[in-house]
């Protein structure tokens, strides 16, 4: 492994789309911020929607001119589409600077993984909203658990649900906090996940929808993408047997039967009727300034050891947004702030991260997550 090339406090934000938010001042706060938009005016926008104007420079994206301007050490912070983040991370390895997305690990980052350990860059993933507040309470709930158990023997059941709904309930029981097109192919994604002891792969995730109740709601679940692989990256101990192993989604209670003639309509929608199904849903139920966001996690951990001791504890986080910002950009863009400003400290060494690392790591994310105004609530037994 190179040395970590040292940073140089200089971070590039790639995107001025629904996922900038506040976090974006915090960035500027503690390090020199180039805010990259299609165009100069609409990142200079997008600095006035969040009350920054003059606190980060701007440019217009391009490739090429990004390429020119990063110098090694700076930090690449991509908010654009997973499709254009291979281009993105091969202009930062070029150039010797580190790389920060709140995207899943897609195989046009792992395949760089490598070349920034030898390079000494940073490739950090996955920490936003889910991914990424989600790790870091997983790590918490394991690190708990770990003090319980010891080196015993258990059997484990682990869920974590999330989801963006809106505030107030409407008939369509959601409002696009993202692209709806994404939101649809999304759910023509396989889920695999650990269900009695057992893998299992769902094709069609809408269709293993399950009540949950957190606190006193009911919400409506379903798995998304791989499960099954987080096992190792939560380090859960050898001695635990895995009963139960589920990430997923959270709707309002009465999501499915409202979206029963879209679910028909999916298995056999070609790519452009996707899309134009997408255009049709956004333009049918728009986001207006008066409708506002609500998120909701709850990540739980079961532990039932072999002596017979149990242990259980769960994390639930409830955000609304405002007038101000949404829950959504603000819960995505302040961990990766922190992520961030982290990597320009020269806290987090080269190659390939999905969030934390450490619980250690995790526990301090956490930290300041809580200084600046979100935490979840711990319910522990």
């Amino acid at each position: 492994m190179a040395e970590l090339i040292t940073p140089t406090g200089r971070v590039h934000w790639i995107g001025t789309g629904m996922s900038t938010g506040s976090g974006l001042g915090l960035v500027c706060e503690g390090a020199s911020t180039v805010l990259w938009g299609r165009t100069v005016e609409k990142a200079e926008t997008c600095l006035a929607r969040l009350g920054l104007q003059g606190k980060a420079a701007t440019r217009a994206y391009d490739a090429e001119s990004l390429a020119a301007e990063l110098a090694a050490g700076d930090i690449v912070v991509s908010m654009v589409p997973v499709t254009e983040h291979p281009t993105l991370v091969e202009i930062a390895l070029e150039q010797g600077a580190h790389f920060v997305c709140s995207s899943y690990v897609s195989p046009g980052i792992s395949l760089h993984a490598g070349t920034a350990v030898r390079r000494g860059s940073v490739l950090l993933t996955e920490i936003g909203l889910d991914p990424g507040i989600d790790h870091l309470l997983a790590h918490a709930l394991v690190r708990k658990a770990k003090e319980v158990t010891g080196d015993l023997s258990a059997t484990v059941r682990f869920t974590s649900y999330c989801g963006a709904n809106p505030a107030v309930p409407n008939d369509f029981r959601y409002r696009f906090s993202w692209a709806p097109r994404g939101v649809l192919t999304a759910l023509l994604t396989p889920a695999r996940l650990i269900e009695d002891s057992v893998e299992r792969v769902v094709d069609r995730p809408w269709e293993a929808v399950a009540p949950r109740v957190v606190g006193s709601e009911t919400f409506e679940v379903y798995p998304n993408r791989d499960s099954v692989s987080f096992i190792e990256t939560y380090a859960f101990p050898a001695a635990w047997t895995v009963d139960t192993f589920v990430r997923g989604t959270m709707r309002l209670d009465g999501w499915s039967a409202a979206w029963k003639p879209i679910f028909d309509e999916l298995p056999v929608a070609t790519h452009e009727r996707i899309t134009e199904l997408a255009e049709e849903l956004a333009a049918r139920y728009p986001t207006t300034p008066a409708d506002h966001d609500r998120v909701v996690m709850s990540v739980k951990l079961d532990v039932e050891m072999d002596t017979g001791q149990a242990w259980s504890g769960e994390y639930v986080l409830d955000a609304v947004g405002d007038a101000t910002e949404g829950a959504t950009p603000r819960l995505v863009s302040v961990p990766l702030a922190c992520a961030i400003l982290d990597i320009a400290d020269g806290r987090m060494g080269p190659g390939l991260h999905q969030a934390s690392d450490t619980s250690e790591t995790a526990q301090r994310w956490l930290n300041f997550l809580r200084v600046h105004g979100i935490s979840a609530t711990y319910r522990g037994a």
